[in-house]
């Protein structure tokens, strides 16, 4: 595996990534973190994804030997409106997604691996993410497992009701 830059010519590979995670969940009857339509039929989404191509976004794609694109993470010193403001200089995991059929094969810490030394690269030594808090925590859990330590929670105001999240950080 590799990783590499990305940009606005991976945009349909990412949506691809989503829609294939939004299905996995969606198997297990997990839809709280995304619901279950796929993010490529969803012209908010697809907006969404198409920003991470400009700046302040920086998109980092884990690609395997066949060229073919298992992962990605997009990371920002712009942590979004949704998540409390920290007093201090970091790097924020704006998104994060692998290929469900290679589950367990180190492509998301090999990710946030990169993602911690861009982060020192740019000497910042905060490194953050947010995720879905709700349900069975299992993302919060997977998060610890790759060393992010839980901080705040938060709400968001969404059509089926209140979303909750959960911020986590590495320090550097």
């Amino acid at each position: 595996m590799k990783i590499r830059n990305g940009g606005s010519a991976d945009v349909p590979d990412i949506l691809s990534l989503l829609d294939s995670a939004v299905s996995w969940l969606t198997a297990q009857g997990r839809t709280g973190q995304w619901g279950d339509q796929p993010f490529s039929t969803n012209q908010a989404r697809i907006d969404q994804v198409s920003s991470y191509a400009e700046e302040p976004f920086l998109i980092r794609l884990a690609v395997d030997e066949d060229g073919r694109t298992v992962g990605c993470c997009v990371v920002s010193e712009d942590r979004g409106r949704w998540i409390p403001a920290v007093d201090e200089r970091e790097l924020y995991v704006r998104n994060l997604v692998t290929d469900r059929t290679r589950k367990g094969s180190g492509i998301g810490a090999a990710l946030i691996a990169d993602a911690i030394e861009e982060a020192r690269r740019r000497g910042i030594g905060l490194l953050r993410v947010d995720c879905y808090g709700g349900a069975d925590r299992k993302l919060v859990g997977l998060y610890r497992a790759l060393g992010f330590t839980e901080t705040v929670t938060f709400e968001v105001e969404q059509p089926h009701g209140l979303w909750p999240g959960q911020v986590l950080e590495i320090r550097l």
